[in-house]
């Protein structure tokens, strides 16, 4: 079976209601809370039948967010649209909407929590 290599993500939230307000305001989705174990987490909505990764915000001592490490590019329609929920949800713009030739654009922001998040369009 061929499969994406990404089939899950997470991303760590210093406070988890401060973050769930914060990427619901910017996309528009409705994140459900769930505990597993100690961590808390507030989950993106998930299809099985169409294309793409799901995953998680994660309140845990073992989370810290960060600007450093993986990038994480979520699949927007408008990234100057959602750049600018970004500025009002609280969140710092970090690269505007750059364009990368034949795979189509991308632009960078902080989060509420300090986590560098990538948005992707064609």
């Amino acid at each position: 079976m061929k499969v994406n290599p990404v089939a899950w993500f997470e991303i760590p939230a210093e406070d988890l209601d401060r973050a769930k307000t914060f990427y619901e305001s910017v996309f528009g989705y409705i994140l459900t809370l769930n505990e597993m174990g100690p961590l808390k987490m507030a989950f993106f909505p998930m299809t099985n039948e169409v294309y793409g990764a799901a995953g998680a915000l994660v309140k845990a001592d073992c989370f810290r967010p960060s600007q450093e490490g993986a990038l994480i590019y979520f699949s927007v329609t408008d990234i100057d649209a959602t750049l600018a929920k970004v500025t009002a949800g609280g969140g710092k713009i970090i690269k505007p909407k750059t364009a990368i030739g034949q795979y189509g654009f991308i632009g960078h922001f902080v989060d509420s929590e300090g986590n560098g998040i990538g948005l992707h369009t064609m």
